[in-house]
C-alpha cells in the first residue's frame, strides 16, 4: 500500500525504488491537479498583470467576482485601460454596471475618446446611455465626426400637377445629452420627408423647385426637426431632384371618366324609366279600351230597356241607325281620299 510504504520510508526500512518513483509521480499529478483548480478560481495573472499595470486591486476582490458569476477579465482589463488614460473609475462602478448587463468596455472606451475630443461625459451618463439600448460610443464619435443620412427619393406634387422626387442628404450629429429618451434616424427622415413635401406641395409651379432646390433645404431648416430627437441637424442638401408623371392630368382624366360613368348610367336609368312609363301608358290604353267596349255593350241593353218602358220609339231607333250608318259611311269615305293621297305622295 503506498501509505505503508511512506511510513517505510520514514522509518528507514528499505523500500522498492519502483514504488518510490509511483509515489512521487502520484504527488506531482496531484499537486498539478489541485493548483489547475485554484488558478482557475483565483485570477492569479490577472491580479498580476493589473499589479503591473498600476491599478490597486486586491485578489480578494477578484475571488469575490467569481463568486458574484461576474468574469474578472470583463472588469479588471478595461479599468488599466481607463487607469492609463487617467480617468478614475472604481471596481464597484464598473461591476455594478456590469451586473445590470451593460457593455463596460465600450462604456470605458466612449469615456476616453470623450476625453480626448474635450467632451464632457461623465460614468454614469455614459451608462445610462449604455443601459437604453444606445451605441455610446458610436454617439461620441459622431459628436466628433457628423454623420450624414441619405433619405430615400421622396414623391409630392406641385399645385400645377407635376410629381417631382427629390433625395436629400442630412447631416447630423449626435447630442449626447439627449440621447436618453430621444427619438432616432427614423424619426429625422420622416420629419424631413414631410418637410419636403410641404415645400414642393406650397410651390405654384414644379419649375420652381427645379430652378431653387436650396428653398427645400431652407425651409426644412427653418422648422427645428431635430426637436426631441437624439440629433442635431447641421445641414439637409439636395442630391436629386427627378421630374415624375402629370399627377394632375391623370387625376382629371380619371374625373372624366367618372364623369362619364355616372351619366352613362343616369341615361340608361331614364331611359328605362321611359320603357317603364311607355309599357304603364299601353296598359292604361288596353284598361281604357276595354272600358269602351263594356260601356258600349250596355248600349243595347239600355235601348232595349227604353223600348221596353216606351221611352224609346221605333222611328227614332231607325233614325239613329240612319245616323250611324251615315257616320260610318262618311269615315270610310275619308279614310279612302287619305289613302290616295299617301300613294301619290310616294
Amino acid at each position: 500500500m503506498p501509505f505503508e510504504t511512506i511510513l517505510q520510508i520514514a522509518a528507514g526500512a528499505a523500500v522498492d525504488p519502483g514504488m518510490i518513483m509511483l509515489i512521487v509521480v502520484g504527488i506531482v499529478i496531484a499537486a498539478i491537479i489541485v493548483l489547475s483548480i485554484l488558478l482557475t478560481f483565483i485570477p492569479l495573472g490577472l491580479w498580476i498583470s493589473a499589479l503591473a499595470a498600476g491599478v490597486r486591486i486586491g485578489i480578494f476582490t477578484l475571488i469575490g467576482m467569481r463568486l458574484r458569476r461576474v468574469v474578472p477579465a470583463r472588469i479588471v482589463n478595461p479599468l488599466v485601460k481607463a487607469t492609463k488614460a487617467g480617468l478614475d473609475l472604481s471596481v464597484d462602478k464598473l461591476e455594478a454596471h456590469y451586473l445590470a448587463g451593460g457593455n463596460v468596455d465600450r462604456v470605458v472606451n466612449a469615456l476616453i475618446a470623450a476625453q480626448r475630443a474635450n467632451i464632457p461625459l461623465e460614468f454614469e451618463r455614459a451608462a445610462a446611455i449604455d443601459l437604453a439600448g444606445r451605441d455610446v460610443l458610436e454617439a461620441v464619435q459622431m459628436s466628433v465626426n457628423p454623420k450624414v443620412i441619405e433619405t430615400p427619393k421622396v414623391s409630392a406634387v406641385a399645385k400645377d400637377g407635376i410629381e417631382v422626387m427629390v433625395k436629400a442628404k442630412v447631416t447630423v450629429r449626435a447630442n449626447i445629452d439627449r440621447l436618453v429618451g430621444g427619438a432616432g434616424e427614423e424619426t429625422i427622415l420622416a420629419r424631413v420627408g414631410e418637410g419636403i413635401v410641404t415645400t414642393v406641395g406650397s410651390a405654384i409651379s414644379h419649375k420652381e423647385v427645379l430652378e431653387n432646390p436650396d428653398k427645400i433645404s431652407r425651409t426644412v431648416l427653418d422648422k427645428s426637426l431635430h426637436a426631441g430627437t437624439a440629433f442635431e441637424i447641421l445641414s439637409i442638401d439636395i442630391a436629386d431632384v427627378d421630374v415624375g408623371r402629370n399627377i394632375g392630368a391623370q387625376l382629371q382624366t380619371d374625373q372624366a371618366e367618372a364623369d362619364k360613368r355616372i351619366a352613362q348610367a343616369k341615361a340608361e336609368e331614364r331611359r328605362a324609366m321611359a320603357v317603364a312609363k311607355e309599357q304603364e301608358m299601353k296598359a292604361q290604353v288596353q284598361e281604357m279600351r276595354a272600358k269602351v267596349v263594356e260601356a258600349e255593350a250596355e248600349v243595347p241593353k239600355a235601348m232595349a230597356a227604353a223600348l221596353k218602358e216606351g221611352k224609346l220609339g221605333v222611328m227614332d231607333y231607325y233614325n239613329m241607325r240612319n245616323i250611324i250608318a251615315d257616320t260610318q259611311m262618311r269615315d270610310s269615305i275619308s279614310r279612302l281620299g287619305r289613302d290616295d293621297k299617301q300613294e301619290k305622295t310616294e
